[in-house]
């Protein structure tokens, strides 16, 4: 159910966009009541569906905000992120809810069945959707993440043992939570100038090679969210198990990156090995793969685009 249409505007009614994008804002309800804050490129092309990384906005996706990247992206923000409300329960966040959301979108745009592209957590929702409605997805793309057991993943360039890094992983969830209410105003009152863009981008965390301007627009998010809330995102997230990669059976692309520390390679290879005909795909690069790398991601996902175009034409 559509609540209302803020074209080419955020929820308080600014505008996003910048000369050769299309960046469009509105309002869906979710199942459970929960209003949260969907997008479009509103580019032509078939659609799809993208799952984006936990509290991240659209301007991580730089190749999809082009008026000519050849598909209709249809996307949201989380709960509690940006323009989305945070859940009259509280509890009500976490994998599940995030597909409840991916499902509400959908319906709104009236569409039956997309390819998925999945960021990070949004590799979860992915996977999680293909598994509990195959017939809403047609194919996924999944980019630096991994289908269930996120804290699992973290940390392996760092050389965090395995049976090291879901511990440590929680315990920085939950002491960031913790200090959140005392941190989360400073934060809000930063600004990503130049240097510390640069600092950034060499940090290890995430590399050189995307556009300064793209890292500034998308960290913006990241400060203005109470990091009490991100981290409550994150915990329950991190509760999703494994997905049964089994029952996958739709054209499958994994993007890793070498050197990220947030979604390790070696596991996400592995989680291609398990879906017949998966390709895999590894980068010189770091989580943040759609800004670094955005055109390699662009291209592989409209060849799966294609692929089930020409599938869906023939059967």
């Amino acid at each position: 159910m559509v609540i209302k249409r803020s074209r080419g505007a955020t929820s308080d009614g600014s505008s996003t966009a910048h000369p050769g994008e299309s960046l469009h804002f509105y309002s869906v309800r979710s199942g459970d009541g929960t209003v949260v804050e969907a997008w479009t490129n509103d580019a032509d092309g078939p659609t799809v569906l993208l799952a984006n990384g936990l509290g991240t906005n659209p301007h991580v996706w730089p190749s999809l905000l082009r008026k000519d990247c050849g598909v209709r992206v249809i996307s949201w923000n989380h709960r509690g992120i940006g323009g989305s409300e945070r859940p009259a329960d509280r509890e009500r966040v976490g994998v599940d809810t995030f597909v409840e959301d991916a499902l509400a979108v959908l319906d709104d745009a009236g569409v039956e069945s997309a390819v998925v592209l999945g960021w990070s957590i949004g590799v979860n929702t992915a996977f999680e959707l293909a598994v509990r409605f195959p017939e809403r997805v047609r194919g996924i793309v999944a980019v630096a993440g991994v289908p269930g057991g996120t804290f699992h993943a973290m940390g392996a360039p760092l050389r965090i043992p395995r049976f090291a890094r879901q511990p440590v992983a929680r315990a920085v969830a939950r002491t960031l939570q913790t200090v959140g209410p005392a941190v989360s105003p400073v934060l809000r009152q930063l600004r990503l100038g130049p240097l510390a863009t640069k600092a950034l981008q060499h940090s290890g965390f995430m590399l050189p090679g995307a556009d300064p301007a793209v890292v500034r627009r998308a960290v913006h998010t990241y400060l203005e969210t109470p990091l009490q809330w991100g981290m409550h995102l994150a915990r329950s997230a991190d509760e999703h198990t494994r997905v049964s990669l089994s029952k996958v059976a739709v054209p499958t692309v994994f993007i890793a990156g070498t050197h990220d520390v947030l979604a390790s390679a070696k596991d996400m290879r592995s989680a291609a090995n398990r879906i017949p005909g998966a390709q895999y795909v590894e980068l010189n690069a770091s989580h943040f793969i759609p800004m670094e790398r955005p055109d390699t991601v662009l291209r592989h996902l409209r060849e799966v685009v294609e692929l089930t175009e020409a599938e869906r034409s023939t059967g």
